[in-house]
């Protein structure tokens, strides 16, 4: 499996696990906090098999981060319900923006 196919399953168990952590209300719900821990787990599980593969760490961790912060996002505003303003929309842009130049700035 190609590093970047794993970075894309990290970013989706992290994503599920972040979602999972608002449903599970506290850990008092046992369904959603299995998937938070099981989520967490696959995704750091994931990241570690990125750097064996030869990711450079600052890389890997930026486009994680920064696909994991629009995702969970996105989420939220499509099946949560929550608000998004065009003042989060830049800040998300920035992220994504930082990301871009991180990676362009590994490829000199």
């Amino acid at each position: 499996m190609s590093a970047y196919l794993l970075l894309a399953l990290a970013i989706a168990a992290e994503v599920t696990g972040t979602v999972s952590l608002k449903l599970s209300e506290g850990f008092s719900k046992l369904g959603p906090s299995i998937v938070v821990v099981a989520g967490y787990a696959v995704a750091f599980v994931a990241l570690s098999l990125v750097l064996k593969r030869g990711l450079p760490v600052g890389v890997a961790y930026a486009i994680w981060a920064a696909a994991g912060v629009a995702a969970v996002a996105l989420v939220g505003v499509v099946f949560l319900g929550e608000r998004i303003n065009l003042t989060m929309v830049g800040g998300l842009a920035l992220v994504i923006g930082g990301v871009v130049l991180i990676e362009l700035g590994a490829a000199q």
